[in-house]
């Protein structure tokens, strides 16, 4: 039995060392055979990809966001960020982005 820190993130806390990883583990994306998925403590269904570092599973959110800033990932946008900063990946707007917030 492994003793690695399992953490669920969601596309917006992703760090760019957590994105370089997924890109890394999926260089030509994802598919329906890499999605596990379960349900949260509030019984809604969630669907993630798993990526590992040396002590952490990470199991990363699907969303059409995580797919479109894997697909246009470039390492050198990331060189002058802190690993650990999620703000350091931009919020990725899509065309049909229907933010209520806005």
């Amino acid at each position: 039995m492994d003793n690695l820190k399992r953490v669920i993130v969601d596309f917006k806390k992703l760090t760019p060392e957590v994105l370089k990883l997924l890109v890394e583990r999926y260089p030509d994306g994802y598919d329906d055979a890499h999605i596990i998925s379960f349900r949260n403590a509030s019984g809604e269904r969630i669907e993630a990809v798993e990526v590992t570092t040396e002590d952490t599973k990470y199991l990363v959110k699907i969303s059409a966001k995580l797919e479109v800033t894997m697909a246009n990932y470039d390492e050198d946008d990331y060189e002058d960020f802190d690993d650990d900063d999620p703000e350091a990946i931009p919020d990725i707007k899509l065309e049909d982005d229907d933010d209520p917030e806005e």
